[in-house]
């Protein structure tokens, strides 16, 4: 079954909050920080990073649905959900480094570009291959409920 758009929407919330929350937390500590910027204030700015790249991830999904109106099959093959990550990465960066009054900045102003493409590409290509890979086997029926996370018993 194709995935509907509340079940990608579900899908991507999920992923963020359990995959985006856990990798942020591995590689955090890794990613190069601007001169100045403690690693408490790296962890703050890429954990908004995370919420702005939920954020933007769920409305571009109102947009791939519209787009996917217009396919005879009203889906993206596989490979368009792997590139779909070079759009969203642009807007998510752009909304960052446009400062949002909570956000955390280097000194010079600017969202660290390195950190923020280090964690984006990583996170997206995790969430991309686990969604296509062990998420269909750890979980069989999310596939035939359109990609929801229903708890409801279904006996079908």
């Amino acid at each position: 079954m194709t995935p509907t758009l509340f079940g990608r929407i579900q899908t991507r919330i999920i992923m963020m909050a359990t995959l985006g929350v856990g990798w942020t937390a591995i590689i955090g500590w890794l990613l190069p920080r601007p001169d100045g910027v403690d690693l408490t204030n790296m962890y703050k700015a890429l954990y908004q990073a995370v919420l702005v790249v939920a954020v933007v991830g769920v409305v571009w999904e109102l947009i791939y649905h519209g787009l996917q109106q217009f396919r005879w099959e009203k889906d993206w093959p596989i490979m368009f959900g792997l590139l779909l990550a070079v759009p969203e990465g642009i807007v998510a960066y752009l909304i960052l480094d446009a400062g949002l009054p909570w956000e955390q900045r280097a000194p010079d102003g600017n969202f660290p570009v390195p950190a923020f493409l280090i964690m984006f590409i990583t996170l997206w290509l995790l969430i991309w291959a686990f969604t296509n890979g062990p998420m269909r086997i750890f979980s069989l029926r999310w596939r035939y409920r359109g990609g929801r996370f229903d708890t409801r018993w279904d006996p079908s």
